[in-house]
């Protein structure tokens, strides 16, 4: 985590596109974070999902807002993609 930070450079803590570093800088411990709009966290979330990745472990801050907005908005776009489906219809 200290070689993504860079020494504590905040200029430069995206690390990938919509992946961002700083997290780490505000909590302890390892972590980056999905930062963008709804579709653009879709977009990496599908594309991890063709590399392979099959889970993932989300949270957010404010814990209750950020899960809000996921569910909101990154979810149904996930849903329209044919990329996630409410498991109550699976």
């Amino acid at each position: 985590m200290r070689d993504l930070h860079h020494g504590g450079d905040r200029r430069a803590l995206t690390v990938a596109p919509n992946l961002w570093a700083g997290i780490g800088l505000l909590r302890g411990g390892a972590g980056t974070a999905l930062v963008g709009s709804h579709a653009e966290v879709a977009d990496r979330i599908e594309e991890y999902a063709s590399l392979g990745i099959s889970e993932f472990i989300l949270s957010g801050y404010p814990h209750l807002e950020e899960a809000y907005w996921f569910g909101e908005g990154v979810l149904p776009e996930l849903e329209r993609r044919s990329r996630w489906r409410h498991p109550a219809d699976a």
